[in-house]
């Protein structure tokens, strides 16, 4: 098991090295350049636009709401509790700026992605939209050789990241608190995520429509209460935080302190396993939702990115700043890390604070198993056609049960691989089709100048009447 860890740190090393870490940078510069910072001109309008409209005569399987949720489910959560403070465990605090930094330009990066999987998706055999980097790929760009190499590792990531990272997490989160062997929390997760997949991206969506916005308020008003009652503490936090960014963190307790290099590579890392801008998963989703121009769903993915790292992440990493739990050893003789970390962070400040986290952390997990279900199944789809979702359904059910029991960290390790080798396939879409993004673009502004004059008409047309 060591000798296989050493492996897949030395793969980390060479994966997450300045070549994919500049393409992301760059692909969410570049598409913010491409756009004229659309992501900052339309922020407030997308998130309206995902909260109150509704699009029910346009083609699609489910709402523009329910289909950020389902990204949502995807993403907020084990990346937002657990992958912050795995991220501050090995980079620092500072790690928190360049998990911004990575959500600034990540935006745009959402934003293209949704424009092209609702620009090229189809209809499959039972009705259903099919859509994402590999219909992109081939049908914009008409490589299918690298369409199919991002089908396949997109189905692997989903049982890496999606799957087993969500059920380890899970698992640590009820031993560390109700001392709850690994084994019988595999085994409960199992059995709810084979009862939820057998009703497919309707259920999903409805699933994660309910779970993921009741959580996220649970998860967020705890995190606030916190921040409120350290509110002292929050300028020395946010002092520490950036400090560490550029110049590195000093070594403190079991913490064996972090370089710049550390801070940028992890913070980045993790920002996207967070946000998941720039891998290509989320627009498999963004491809399912009822719209009448992709700009208004692209504008509606948007938003997960502002959610997910914007205020969640920033949550967690400020209630480990203020509690000041980095680098404490836990029972086991060990640093914290992970959701462990973040239980003994609420713990320190309010009574029974570990519950949040975990009551929490639980229903987060589950969406995320589900959602990326989807990504997995629709990536399978593509290669192999629809019989075979029922056999990997059954699959990925099964797999939740090791996921829960092998090493946080070998996992974790696994996990952040197939990220990375996943998202050089969508990256290099994003480069090469930035120009069909613009075009879109350019034609969803006009659509939305001209609904504003016509609006503005219906307004002037009533104070004459009146």
């Amino acid at each position: 098991m060591e000798k296989l860890q050493r492996i897949i740190d030395i793969l980390n090393d060479w994966i997450w090295g300045p070549p994919l870490l500049v393409l992301l940078v760059l692909a969410g510069i570049y598409l913010t350049i491409r756009t004229r910072a659309l992501q900052f001109r339309y922020l407030i309008y997308a998130h309206k636009l995902a909260f109150s409209r509704h699009d029910d005569d346009a083609q699609g399987d489910i709402s523009h709401f329910q289909a950020l949720m389902t990204a949502l489910a995807a993403t907020i959560g084990i990346g937002s509790i657990t992958g912050v403070a795995t991220a501050i465990a090995i980079g620092g605090m500072g790690a928190l700026v360049w998990m911004w930094g990575a959500a600034l330009f990540g935006m745009a990066t959402k934003y293209g992605e949704a424009i092209l999987a609702i620009k090229y998706r189809e209809t499959d055999e039972l009705g259903e939209m099919c859509g994402g980097p590999m219909y992109y790929i081939r049908k914009g760009m008409k490589w299918k050789w690298l369409a199919a190499v991002f089908a396949i590792l997109g189905a692997i990531t989903a049982i890496g990241t999606g799957n087993m990272v969500q059920a380890n997490s899970v698992s640590l989160a009820l031993q560390d608190l109700f001392d709850l062997s690994p084994i019988w929390s595999g085994l409960g997760l199992m059995v709810l995520v084979g009862a939820a997949l057998i009703g497919g991206i309707k259920s999903i969506g409805k699933v994660a429509g309910i779970l993921v916005p009741a959580m996220a308020a649970f998860y967020i008003l705890g995190g606030i209460i916190i921040i409120i009652l350290k509110i002292e503490a929050i300028p020395s936090a946010f002092g520490l935080i950036f400090r560490s960014a550029f110049q590195g963190q000093a070594a403190v307790g079991g913490f064996a302190g972090a370089t710049v290099m550390m801070a940028i590579q992890i913070g980045i890392s993790r920002g996207v396993f967070s946000s998941e801008a720039g891998l290509g998963s989320s627009p498999i989703a963004a491809a399912a939702a009822k719209t009448d121009t992709p700009g208004r769903q692209a504008l509606v993915s948007m938003c997960s990115v502002f959610i997910t790292t914007g205020i969640v992440c920033t949550i967690t990493g400020l209630v480990i700043a203020v509690s000041g739990v980095l680098g404490e050893i836990g029972p086991d003789g060990k640093m914290l890390d992970g959701s462990a970390m973040a239980l003994r962070a609420f713990d320190s400040i309010i009574p029974y604070g570990g519950l949040i986290v975990t009551i929490a952390l639980i229903p987060f997990a589950y969406s995320t198993i589900l959602g990326w279900a989807y990504y997995g199944e629709k990536c399978l789809e593509y290669l192999f056609g629809y019989r075979v979702t029922k056999l990997y359904r059954v699959i990925y059910t099964l797999v939740v049960v090791p996921g829960a029991i092998l090493g946080l960290k070998l996992i974790w390790g696994f996990a952040n691989m197939m990220n990375g080798l996943m998202a050089f396939p969508n990256l290099i879409a994003l480069f090469v089709l930035a120009g069909v993004i613009a075009k879109e673009t350019r034609f969803f502004e006009h659509l939305l100048k001209k609904e504003r004059q016509e609006r503005a008409l219906k307004k002037k047309q009533r104070r004459l009447n009146n």
